[in-house]
């Protein structure tokens, strides 16, 4: 049986709206394709640029960049995010829309984000658009 998701509605490139099932999240990193692009692989070691939008788990949303009209760019893979995006993110094509269930120990543990509005524990979701890589 697959983990129960949340609902995304929205296509790469806009800002997406979730709905959350009735079902408790997964213990575990769920990550879910939801539109494969045909651009480059993300390797680790790699900037990876990426517009995104961050929920907590039947909670609010706390971060996206599609509202500030802004990608931004990180390195992945080594350490720089939370655990969830550099294992949920490495190996995805440029122009992919990914989905990321990501549990509190990828995520902020039990100290959360209080001034983000994300609580210890929470499951964090975040939908993600792979804008670009670079090595």
């Amino acid at each position: 049986m697959s983990a129960a998701l949340p609902e995304v509605s929205g296509s790469y490139g806009q800002k997406p709206t979730l709905a959350f099932p009735a079902d408790a999240a997964s213990g575990e990193l769920e990550v879910l394709v939801l539109s494969r692009g045909d651009g480059e692989l993300v390797e680790a070691g790699d900037n990876i640029e990426v517009h995104y939008l961050g929920q907590s788990w039947n909670g609010g949303v706390f971060d996206n960049s599609y509202d500030r009209g802004e990608s931004i760019s990180f390195p992945i893979g080594v350490g720089a995010v939370i655990a969830g995006w550099d294992e949920g993110l490495v190996g995805q094509q440029v122009g992919s829309r990914v989905l990321l269930s990501i549990p509190s120990h990828l995520g902020y543990g039990d100290r959360g984000v209080p001034q983000a509005g994300i609580k210890g524990g929470d499951v964090l979701v975040f939908v993600v658009d792979v804008v670009g890589t670079s090595r």
